[in-house]
């Protein structure tokens, strides 16, 4: 027979003070409850994909209110109690904390005082020709520290290259900013040489990247505009691109008038001789090494066909031939 343990004192007063062991029994009946719902279950408002931030210095009571206006905890009391719990009163760790899922109060204050962030890497690609104000619309779209204006007044047109980033979600306009410049200056790295060769400032370089870009399709077509475009520049003539109207007007040629081409800006480059004052979008490598490889041929003018064929000509006279039976 196995000899009996004694019993505490604290069920020896139980037991001899009936009234205070109900009051106990019920205070268990009605607390158990109440502690797992608002410690082991997330409120059932939480939200989705949030991202939460703490600033630096910020204290846990004012940490544990802003977490409960966010409907990501239900007691701020339980939440600082937690904290203590786990050691870290002067621990919650300063930064953003992504939240993809409901998670309980626990879960969020241990988070919080071991600086696991969660923030997840975003793919983004950006595509050759797209220019910074469709970059800013797609960035603040992806990113929840993005600021379209700053990243606007920061960004240099040309400069940025187009390429598959991966960005953390609370990545600002600076972050991309600093990743992409660095990228372009490592890809025209592997320029220099040929730069040098060619004679002429980076900036006319990309400028004429930019607009082959959005010219041509294929490394040959590039090379050929590329050449009657350096021709054009050579003795003064004016480029006459239409694809400049695209950052003028959003107009694609099709859609050009002969009051369009009378527009006084910097980048109609019918009104005006030489390149535009910037480059119209972001080339990817193959323009850029198009715009150092012109070829040497006898053409003057070009045309993209309705049926995306491009048509060349030696004369004026050759190319509108070419418009009346390619483009009318």
């Amino acid at each position: 027979m196995e000899p009996k343990l004694p019993k505490s004192r604290f069920f020896i007063f139980l037991e001899t003070h009936p009234v205070f062991s109900r009051c106990f029994i019920f205070i268990l009946i009605f607390t158990v409850p109440y502690v797992h719902l608002f410690l082991w279950r997330a409120p059932s408002t939480f939200p989705s994909e949030i991202i939460f931030s703490v600033e630096k210095g910020q204290s846990v009571s004012s940490v544990a209110n802003s977490l409960t206006d966010a409907h990501i905890i239900s007691s701020p009391f339980l939440f600082k109690n937690l904290v203590i719990m786990l050691g870290r009163e002067n621990g919650i760790k300063a930064g953003d904390y992504s939240f993809e899922k409901p998670i309980s109060a626990y879960g969020v204050a241990s988070r919080l005082t071991k600086a696991e962030y969660g923030l997840l890497p975003i793919k983004i690609t950006i595509f050759e020709g797209l220019n910074i104000f469709e970059m800013a619309s797609l960035f603040e779209k992806e990113l929840i520290k993005f600021n379209s204006e700053n990243f606007l007044a920061l960004a240099k047109e040309g400069y940025l290259f187009p390429d598959t980033y991966f960005f953390l979600q609370n990545a600002t306009e600076s972050d991309v900013l600093s990743l992409m410049e660095k990228n372009f200056d490592k890809k025209i790295a592997k320029l220099n040489e040929k730069i040098k060769t060619f004679g002429k400032p980076l900036d006319e370089i990309v400028t004429m990247a930019s607009i082959l870009e959005e010219e041509a399709r294929t490394t040959e077509t590039r090379e050929i505009i590329s050449g009657i475009l350096w021709k054009r520049i050579k003795i003064g003539m004016p480029l006459q691109v239409d694809v400049t109207f695209q950052y003028i007007n959003g107009k694609t040629t099709e859609e050009l008038t002969l009051s369009d081409l009378e527009i006084d800006s910097p980048y109609n480059t019918y009104k005006y001789k030489g390149f535009p004052p910037t480059p119209i979008s972001n080339p990817g490598f193959d323009s850029l090494l198009a715009a150092l490889s012109p070829k040497d041929t006898p053409y003057f003018y070009f045309l993209s066909g309705k049926d995306g064929i491009i048509y060349y000509a030696t004369t004026f006279d050759e190319h509108k031939k070419n418009r009346a039976l390619y483009l009318n």
